[in-house]
């Protein structure tokens, strides 16, 4: 019998110009075989968790599903599910009843995370204390140096963000609820029309304008802050003075009621550092097809015990194993 004249793998992968293009194919293909394409999973959303996500992903990869993620913001997440162009989506605040009528094949929220929301500056020296009416002035303008706040000299320059964000939502739910000034003139959301300083992309965008600019001040997922940037110590409504520590975010995580639907938060707590959040996962409740298989796989590692322990070393918290319970619940729910 003849000997075939197609090349062995090795041979392909050996060969310099004449099988160069061949052996990347071939690469190529075997990885696709080995991943399954219908083992892949398209997600966008928030990029206050992105860090811890991008972990957990990273380590499903080598068992055989991968996930693209992209943290384009709670908002943007939101509306890709909407319009269908994700599998799922993260959101740093659940959706609205009016987001909802919008998914015929309904939605599951899941709290997949938890973390703080800093105050991060830039002023070297400066051991920052905020009472809660000092935090709301920073960010209205009414406050423009730091010497107002007992440290050297240095202009304040307000870094906030630009895109439809739920890090926004949340730190500025924590502003409307111990200002009713903010509330009323400002107001609170994903996007709001900021008095003063200028805008960036994402948790990564303002942490990246916070470290260029001495005097910087702004808001940021507690991961973010990295020297130089340090976290202020903020008023919880208890009146104590808090910084944002694993034990002072789990106590006040603690002192949130999620509700039957897995939604609930608390803007103000009186017990740990004043401003904490839960972050989900947006799932469809129906008409994920071949997806669930996958979606399954991953999200049942992700509310793994193993996986949720890898939370305060990435700067997030892992979650309460009531939550989880619930998370698996809820889970259970998702149809093809």
């Amino acid at each position: 019998m003849a000997r075939s004249a197609v090349p062995t793998l090795s041979q392909a992968l050996s060969s310099s110009m004449r099988y160069g293009a061949l052996a990347s194919s071939l690469v190529s293909v075997l990885a696709l075989v080995g991943c399954g394409a219908s083992s892949t999973l398209n997600g966008a959303g928030a990029s206050f968790p992105a860090a811890i996500y991008q972990r957990w992903f990273q380590d499903l990869a080598s068992q055989g599903v991968r996930v693209n993620y992209q943290s384009v913001g709670s908002g943007a997440g939101g509306r890709q599910l909407i319009s269908r162009t994700v599998d799922f989506a993260a959101s740093d605040v659940p959706m609205k009843a009016d987001e909802i009528a919008k998914l015929p094949q309904g939605v599951v929220q899941i709290p997949m995370t938890a973390g703080a929301i800093a105050v991060a500056y830039n002023h070297k020296g400066c051991d920052l204390k905020l009472s809660q009416a000092q935090l709301v002035d920073v960010f209205l303008g009414k406050i423009d140096n730091f010497s107002q706040l007992g440290c050297a000299p240095k202009a304040i320059k307000v870094v906030h963000r630009s895109d439809g964000s739920g890090t926004t939502a949340n730190f500025t739910a924590h502003l409307g609820a111990i200002s009713p000034a903010w509330k009323d003139s400002i107001g609170v959301g994903k996007t709001v029309k900021w008095p003063t300083g200028i805008g960036a992309k994402g948790n990564e965008g303002v942490a990246g304008q916070l470290n260029q600019v001495e005097g910087a001040i702004g808001y940021v997922e507690a991961a973010f802050v990295k020297e130089p940037l340090q976290a202020a110590t903020l008023t919880n409504a208890a009146g104590q003075l808090v910084k944002p520590t694993v034990a002072t975010e789990q106590e006040a995580l603690a002192a949130i009621d999620l509700g039957p639907d897995l939604t609930g938060s608390n803007p103000n707590p009186a017990k740990g550092y004043p401003i904490v959040t839960f972050s989900w996962i947006l799932l469809y409740k129906a008409g994920n097809g071949a997806k669930l298989e996958a979606i399954n796989k991953v999200l049942t590692y992700t509310l793994s015990d193993q996986a949720q322990a890898m939370a305060p070393s990435l700067g997030f918290i892992s979650l309460p194993p009531a939550v989880l319970a619930q998370d698996r619940a809820a889970l259970a729910t998702i149809k093809p």
